[in-house]
């Protein structure tokens, strides 16, 4: 398009998904979140519109989490943002906390044996606002267990495992849902 920037959106971590076409999916070799070499390869500072992280940021301490999200936030351009997403410590399912629970519930090759923190939307919106983001909570459990959602848009990153997308969660009965977050760089 003439007089318009191409607009630059990253999925982390992206694994086997391909729920967002078009976007740059990417993997923890080539591009790691606490690693900013990883980064300055790819990508010029304030040169992305958006970042998609569904289910990445429980396998990073909360340190580790802020700086990740720092790392971000150098490179998003002003009003670009990361749609964080991962599972919710305030959904109260005993099932569910165990899968989700540090060191996950089984083998070393269960991809929950490397979760280092069960996020709340107070902890990762915390996360966030500590490396200088704006924080929308989209779909989230508040202290009592109550489920919150807020609308949002496939267009802006598609969160497979979400009240919106996982067929798991439809109708009334949430089986599988994921505490989700926009963070804007302001």
């Amino acid at each position: 398009m003439v007089g318009r920037e191409k607009e630059i959106k990253i999925v982390i971590g992206a694994g086997e998904y391909n729920n967002n076409p078009g976007w740059v999916h990417s993997q923890e070799e080539e591009l790691n979140l606490i690693n900013e070499t990883t980064w300055d390869r790819m990508f010029p500072h304030n040169s992305i519109t958006a970042i998609l992280a569904e289910h990445v940021w429980e396998h990073l301490t909360f340190e580790e989490g802020v700086q990740a999200a720092k790392n971000c936030y150098k490179y998003l351009k002003t009003g670009g943002y990361v749609r964080c997403a991962v599972p919710d410590g305030y959904f109260p399912d005993e099932e569910y906390q165990n899968i989700v629970k540090i060191g996950g519930p089984g083998p070393k090759d269960h991809p929950a044996a490397s979760h280092k923190i069960v996020h709340n939307y107070r902890t990762l919106s915390n996360m966030f606002e500590a490396a200088g983001y704006e924080v929308t909570l989209l779909e989230y459990c508040d202290e009592e267990g109550n489920f919150h959602f807020n609308e949002w848009h496939a267009k802006d990153g598609v969160i497979f495992r979400s009240k919106k997308f996982d067929p798991r969660n439809q109708g009334d009965k949430l089986l599988f849902p994921s505490l989700i977050i926009d963070a804007m760089k302001p």
